[in-house]
């Protein structure tokens, strides 16, 4: 009879365990959603066509400073 009171004990250890890695499973999942939310969808922010174009021009002004740099180097 005391292997049995021993195995109910056991087992009531393992459902204390279940319920806390359950409990702990809920807030990975709130985290893991929170996160797909930021990055997964649409900011819905979008960039306008002449804002595209200064962007472009001013990463080619940037290009051309740098080669300039380099081609007096050398």
């Amino acid at each position: 009879m005391a292997n049995l009171s021993g195995l109910a004990s056991f087992v009531s250890e393992l459902r204390v365990e279940r319920t806390n890695l359950v409990d702990r499973l809920r807030h990975v999942d709130a985290a893991l959603s929170v996160l797909g939310k930021l990055n997964g969808g649409s900011s819905g922010h979008t960039v306008s066509a002449s804002a595209r174009r200064r962007m472009s021009l001013a990463q080619k002004a940037r290009w051309a400073k740098r080669a300039s740099k380099t081609n007096r180097l050398r």
